[in-house]
């Protein structure tokens, strides 16, 4: 597939895999350009941070030549506890350029870090109920988990023009595809091989992320304990596949009792949501990533939580051409809802 001409690519580089998203814009509309998933060997990359960049420039260099994408300018995001910091405070009412000057000095009472070691954002929610104050979002991440990525990306030929961060392309995707409920909290999980995103929106407004060091990788280590098998089999077995003898329903019975820890960390996480806004209640859950593609992974979350659960579909509102496989995309879609939140970035947009 090559593709010329203006726009930029979302690539959603995670442990497992890399998801590969571009879309055409046309009046008001999004039409899919290019899609593609390419299996990454296991710990190029964990728990956020890059460990073996220069495998990892060979897959994204493998990609490019298997798609042939023509189009440079890539929008990526980045996660992780212990690397990015998001924090909505309330501050003075003030003027965007005047908080642009005062961000450092804000800043120091919230973030753990030296604060000349991250690359500082922030967003002006609007504001808040009390006269003279206002929300806002703060965003914080480690210069040297950006300059990782973007050595990364440049090594590989690309040129990255927006690192964005995972939970924002999740309300990226929500808000193009699903109809904003203004009195509704909704929350937005991805759970990939390694990292749990979590994102609650309340009429379309972020109000409260978090990340966490779990994921997937649990249900492989867990099955290829029990059964004594290869890393390529466990992941099979994880979807759904008979491998050497060990049925589908036995590796059923492992990946629920290794669960247990993800959604026990979900519901820790709601659970201080709830503590931290006068007990406000989340609505739905809107799940996605490589957790959703597990078989009733996502009636667990609604048995554990008590909310209902739905798989997202990031393509929802967005049209596919017929030289697409429709029902792979279909199929697949749970895990590209980040990539689809890059796709959708330009460049100088906030």
């Amino acid at each position: 597939m090559l593709f010329k001409g203006k726009g930029s690519i979302g690539l959603d580089l995670g442990s497992s895999y890399i998801k590969t998203v571009k879309l055409k814009e046309s009046k008001g509309s999004y039409e899919l350009e290019l899609f593609d998933i390419h299996t990454l060997p296991p710990e190029l990359i964990v728990d956020g941070s890059i460990i073996d960049s220069i495998r990892l420039v060979d897959s994204i260099k493998e990609m490019i030549k298997k798609t042939g994408i023509k189009t440079k300018d890539t929008v990526i995001s980045i996660s992780g506890h212990s690397s990015v910091i998001i924090k909505r405070i309330s501050l003075p009412e003030m003027s965007e350029e005047d908080l642009s000057e005062s961000i450092k000095f804000e800043a120091e009472q919230y973030v753990p870090f030296d604060i000349e070691d991250v690359n500082l954002d922030f967003q002006i929610l609007g504001p808040k109920e009390e006269p003279g104050a206002m929300d806002v979002i703060l965003v914080a991440v480690k210069k040297d988990i950006i300059n990782e990525y973007i050595s990364v990306i440049k090594e590989a030929g690309l040129n990255p023009i927006i690192v964005d961060i995972d939970a924002f392309a999740l309300e990226n995707m929500y808000g193009v595809n699903y109809e904003i409920e203004p009195e509704k909290n909704i929350a937005l999980l991805n759970i990939g091989a390694s990292t749990i995103n979590l994102s609650i929106l309340k009429g379309g407004i972020s109000v409260f992320t978090r990340d966490s060091s779990l994921g997937s990788n649990l249900h492989t280590e867990a099955l290829q304990r029990e059964f004594n098998t290869s890393y390529e089999n466990a992941e099979r077995l994880k979807r759904g596949e008979a491998v050497e003898n060990v049925s589908p329903a036995d590796a059923a019975a492992v990946i629920e009792s290794a669960s247990e820890e993800i959604l026990s960390e979900i519901v820790r996480s709601f659970d201080y949501y709830r503590s931290t806004t006068l007990h406000e209640d989340i609505s739905e859950v809107i799940f996605g990533g490589g957790c959703s593609l597990l078989k009733d992974f996502s009636s667990m979350i609604a048995g554990r939580t008590g909310i209902e659960t739905k798989v997202v579909d990031p393509f929802r509102n967005i049209k596919i051409p017929n030289k697409f496989d429709g029902s792979y995309i279909r199929e697949i879609a749970p895990i590209m809802a980040v990539a689809v939140g890059l796709a959708l970035r330009r460049q100088g947009d906030r």
